[in-house]
């Protein structure tokens, strides 16, 4: 692979049944980021509070921030028409994707995929060590979805860089 690829990221109001996205974040092959907080629909109402004490994001801030969920998904399909963007919690990021799509009621025009797919054996073997170490030259003050994915994308590079070594 020649360019990094692109990395998607979901913050949700939990896991499990009932949980909804509520804020998506990715980073694209050149470095460009998107990231918005999501409006939850009528009847996205569960709420788990140890999420919130995961990701940091209140009710409050997403009913105050939070862009409506047609105008976000419309917003993800005209700058991924055509991509394969990867996850590394793909079935729960597909899960609360496709969730919001559906309730957008629009196609998703592009394709979501593990990044598990693109690693050999014993780089997935380094992901998680390597995550960490990268977690740890970054000094993030906040855990949102945008940088989650800037995270994963130079995890991705320096997986491969230290796997041609």
């Amino acid at each position: 692979m020649d360019k990094l690829p692109g990395i998607i990221d979901l913050e949700a109001s939990g896991f499990g049944k009932q949980s909804y996205p509520i804020e998506v974040g990715y980073i694209l092959s050149n470095g460009d980021t998107f990231c918005s907080l999501i409006l939850p629909a009528e009847d996205w109402n569960r709420w788990d509070d140890s999420a919130e004490e995961v990701h940091g994001i209140s009710q409050e801030i997403i009913l105050k921030a939070g862009k409506p969920i047609t105008e976000i998904a419309q917003t993800i399909n005209e700058q991924l028409s055509g991509e394969t963007i990867y996850s590394d919690a793909w079935g729960n990021d597909s899960s609360w994707l496709g969730l919001l799509f559906d309730e957008a009621n629009m196609p998703m025009r592009f394709r979501m995929d593990s990044v598990r797919t693109l690693l050999t054996e014993e780089q997935a073997a380094n992901w998680h060590e390597t995550k960490e170490r990268v977690i740890e030259s970054i000094p993030l003050k906040r855990h949102r979805a945008s940088a989650d994915a800037a995270i994963l994308q130079k995890t991705f590079a320096l997986v491969l860089e230290e796997s041609k070594k």
